[in-house]
């Protein structure tokens, strides 16, 4: 793995640049109702630009040729790298998985949108979350887990992100559920926040300091704005300690992950706890809780495996993750490209998605990838 000390180096922010790109490439598809109908509205140069800049970290990359030196490029790029993962695969996430972008446990019985919530609801109760809390969401997406968690806890959340589509979408459900004065979403990104010490009193990360150039940088400045006595709660995605790097296998499962979900360098479950214990959080607790004993597996509604369906109303949520669900929507990519009625660059997004889909599935059947490590720390009182 790339070494946390080689990615000191952060990024410059110019939030006006990406202002004029957001209004360029998205145009008012923010106000759209999501997936295909906001797909279909972007600006064709804009997104040309984006798939462009994104993909040349990627395009005739095999993992049997990968180097520390390649690494260290994403890195160096972390934030433009993430940046324009989420102008091209937002609307495919909100088509395919909905408005909370993360895996979760399932229970016999449970439906898909209940089983997603539970995982939400379990890391607020995990971390004490209370009414009345000034929280901070780290990377929140468009903010589905924020708005579930406000409901849940009555706690006032900010949610921070380096995307300006995703904000603005954010702010809209927001405001279409009454949640305006709960939820506020603030630009930035996570690794120079400009937050002052000791803002919030909690700090959750939901599948999203992945996204981060060092676990030990991001855990830092989540640190540093957290108020002494606060606790920090995160699902991090991880490479289990089974995973070897010179093994060309697992290579090829970890760079299919992170290809398909904008991750410049993923690390493994040690190095996330000694992160944890370097940034100077005391440990609450941690656990894989992909390896509880589930009846179903975690990465069921990429496996294609239709029998774990717990519910009528999956069917259709299911289906367009499955295999030939996901070969359906991209030739149908194909042939509106072709008509160009939808900008170039939608089915090469959506085939590096469904890469990663296989890879993820991959990784969870041979317990070298988990996207559900949890980990609570609490900031020490007296520093």
């Amino acid at each position: 793995m790339v070494a946390s000390s080689t990615a000191s180096a952060l990024e410059r922010e110019d939030h006006s640049r990406d202002a004029e790109f957001n209004k360029a490439m998205h145009g008012k598809s923010a106000q759209a109702r999501g997936g295909v109908v906001a797909m279909l509205s972007k600006n064709k140069e804009a997104k040309k630009a984006a798939v462009d800049e994104y993909f040349k970290h990627w395009d005739n990359q095999a993992a049997k040729d990968e180097t520390a030196e390649t690494r260290q490029a994403r890195v160096a790029e972390y934030a433009t790298l993430t940046r324009h993962y989420y102008n091209l695969a937002t609307d495919l996430y909100e088509y395919g998985w909905g408005q909370s972008f993360h895996f979760c446990r399932f229970a016999y019985g449970e439906p898909f949108y209940q089983a997603i919530a539970r995982h939400e609801h379990y890391l607020a109760h995990s971390m004490g979350m209370k009414e009345g809390m000034k929280v901070l969401d780290v990377g929140c997406g468009v903010g589905g887990p924020a708005r579930e968690i406000a409901k849940f806890t009555g706690a006032h959340i900010t949610g921070l992100n380096n995307n300006d589509y995703q904000i603005d979408r954010a702010t809209h459900y927001a405001q279409k559920e009454g949640l305006a004065k709960q939820l506020d979403f603030v630009k930035g990104d996570f690794m120079q926040m400009s937050f002052p010490d000791n803002s919030f009193d909690a700090v959750y990360a939901i599948e999203a300091t992945v996204h981060a150039p060092s676990l030990e940088g991001i855990y830092s400045e989540i640190f540093r704005v957290l108020k002494p006595g606060g606790v920090f709660g995160v699902y991090e995605w991880l490479m289990t300690d089974q995973y070897d790097n010179d093994n060309l296998r697992h290579r090829e499962i970890r760079l299919g992950i992170e290809q398909g979900d904008g991750i410049s360098n993923m690390c493994k479950v040690s190095e996330a706890l000694d992160a944890m214990k370097a940034a100077g959080f005391d440990m609450m607790h941690h656990e894989d809780l992909a390896v509880r004993d589930d009846p179903f597996p975690w990465y069921w509604p990429l496996s294609g495996e239709m029998r774990y369906i717990q519910s009528v109303f999956d069917v259709f949520t299911i289906v367009r993750m499955t295999h030939w669900g996901r070969a359906l929507a991209h030739g149908v990519a194909g042939v509106l490209e072709t008509l160009k009625l939808a900008p170039p660059g939608t089915k090469k997004t959506a085939d590096s998605l469904a890469v990663a889909a296989d890879c993820l599935v991959a990784g969870g059947r041979e317990n070298l990838f988990t996207p559900m490590y949890l980990m609570v720390g609490r900031k020490p009182e007296k520093q």
